[in-house]
């Protein structure tokens, strides 16, 4: 399907992207997946940035339980999609990484996404960052360590970095400067919508990797503490007041 053409010494490829994707839409439709899997195999080599060509590869790889590549093709979209600026999409790539292999760590992932997002005088050192392989300090089973122990390790040692907290059904963070809450990330949320449902987690995993940089001060609270347990209260008004009105309701249709 492809035509390379030689002329003085120069090899020029006929192929552009659109068609090696529409080769392998062709191949899956005639039920020749491996082929459609060398064919995007060998685009991807000549083009490692382009990605529709890893979503192409990404999507017939989920389509044909390829976990492997698919994991592969999530890791490698989510470094593109950080370097465009397109944090969204990075974080989604990340967590269907983790969707597909739980024995991955995405944290250095989360991280470049932070960093990436930090205003600095020099894109260097947010490079740097991201290159840098994140120090874990901190890792334990959310059952065993709460979520509010953790807070209160890191606080009582004023660090800087991210808590990565991982459930069945989500992938969370918590920002820290110095041991105090700056900023939280879930389900596509952030700020205090974020801290909600992290606050609920009491099942998964966490970790807490080291920043040499500091992040931007999104919540701005003077305890963790104080924080934590107010924002507990709050949900537990909040269920209490939902509760009573489905009561109220109950009584209602009996009568």
């Amino acid at each position: 399907m492809s035509r390379v053409i030689e002329e003085q010494d120069v090899t020029i490829l006929e192929d552009s992207v659109e068609t090696v994707l529409i080769d392998a839409d062709l191949f899956i439709k005639y039920n020749s997946p491996e082929k459609a899997f060398k064919l995007l195999r060998g685009a991807i080599d000549r083009n490692p940035h382009s990605i529709s060509l890893r979503e192409k590869m990404r999507d017939i790889a989920n389509m044909h339980r390829n976990l492997d590549e698919a994991t592969e093709q999530c890791l490698a979209l989510a470094s593109l999609y950080i370097r465009r600026s397109n944090f969204d999409l990075a974080y989604d790539r990340l967590q269907e990484a983790k969707s597909l292999d739980p024995r991955i760590s995405i944290a250095s992932g989360l991280e470049a996404i932070r960093v990436a997002r930090m205003p600095s005088q020099s894109g260097e050192i947010s490079r740097k960052t991201a290159n840098e392989r994140p120090q874990i300090v901190l890792s334990g089973d959310i059952e065993l360590i709460s979520i509010f122990d953790a807070v209160q390790v890191i606080e009582n040692s004023r660090l800087t970095g991210l808590l990565i907290l991982k459930s069945e059904s989500q992938i969370a963070s918590l920002a820290f400067n110095e041991g105090k809450i700056v900023d939280a990330q879930a389900e596509g949320m952030d700020c205090m919508a974020a801290f909600r449902k992290i606050i609920e987690i009491s099942r998964g995993k966490f970790e807490f990797t080291r920043s040499s940089e500091k992040f931007p001060v999104v919540i701005s609270i003077a305890s963790n503490k104080n924080f934590l347990l107010n924002t507990l209260a709050s949900l537990e008004a909040e269920r209490a007041e939902k509760q009573g009105i489905r009561d109220i309701r109950d009584e209602e249709l009996i009568y």
